[in-house]
């Protein structure tokens, strides 16, 4: 039976540490977070800092990480294969349709995105990877509340904010769950100018293994109402094809 290596545990801990501060940290500080001694601390850091993932300025003798760090989780994500599926999947949605495309995932109470393309048309929508798209206001959204139970949703609808982000955004919890059923239902989101004026969504999500994912179009209101039908056909082809669903 495997047990847990307590070094390997502290690690991982200081890099928590480090993205929730995003400040340099005295050993002190390291110690106090993890509760431990300082003497403890410093060994840690210590090694860190010889591995090469920590600098240590001279002055202050305070920590921070190096772009090591960032070096290793980017070659792990650029290799990580949901990545690849999820630029296939918005290489061939952006290719069938023009519109700006990205891929999500469920993290907490957003949707983080893993892969985004932009149209290359001269109006359009934004996006780009590693943003937090609010799940109340957007297709995206609504595609991933509705994989969740009844029960879960509403736990999550609890614990949201129903304040307006435009004059279009659902700021009614009881309505807002029953755009997500329906969305639930009907096998796809839309979003109307709820959280950029102007700016419509769809989108379509499904599960790869067990994790809650998303693919969503997005552009100007006008341009995304005239081709809805024709949009929501490449959105469920590229879907299938990857197996979300």
């Amino acid at each position: 039976m495997p047990s847990l290596v307590a070094g390997a545990t502290r690690t991982l801990a200081v890099i928590e540490i480090f993205a929730r501060e995003k400040r340099a940290l005295s050993n002190s500080d390291v110690a106090r977070m993890l509760s431990v001694a300082d003497s403890s601390s410093l060994d840690l850091l210590h090694t860190m800092h010889t591995a090469g993932y920590l600098m240590r300025t001279s002055r202050t003798l305070r920590y921070y990480p190096t772009a090591r760090l960032w070096e290793a989780a980017q070659q792990i994500n650029e290799n990580d294969p949901l990545s690849t599926v999820a630029r296939e999947a918005v290489e061939q949605l952006v290719e069938k349709t023009g519109e700006s495309a990205f891929f999500g995932v469920l993290d907490n109470d957003a949707a983080k995105v893993v892969a985004a393309q932009s149209s290359r048309q001269p109006l359009r929508y934004v996006v780009e990877v590693g943003d937090r798209v609010n799940l109340r206001a957007s297709a995206l959204g609504k595609a991933l509340l509705g994989l969740q139970s009844d029960e879960e949703l509403g736990a999550m609808l609890g614990k949201m904010s129903f304040k307006p982000i435009t004059r279009r955004t659902i700021t009614d919890p009881k309505r807002f769950r029953s755009a997500v059923v329906k969305s639930r239902e009907q096998g796809w989101a839309e979003a109307l100018g709820e959280g950029t004026d102007g700016v419509d969504g769809l989108a379509v999500a499904g599960w790869i293994g067990e994790l809650p994912v998303g693919l969503s179009l997005a552009g100007p209101s006008e341009r995304m109402q005239h081709r809805r039908a024709d949009y929501l056909e490449a959105l469920k082809s590229v879907a299938a094809a990857l197996l979300i669903g």
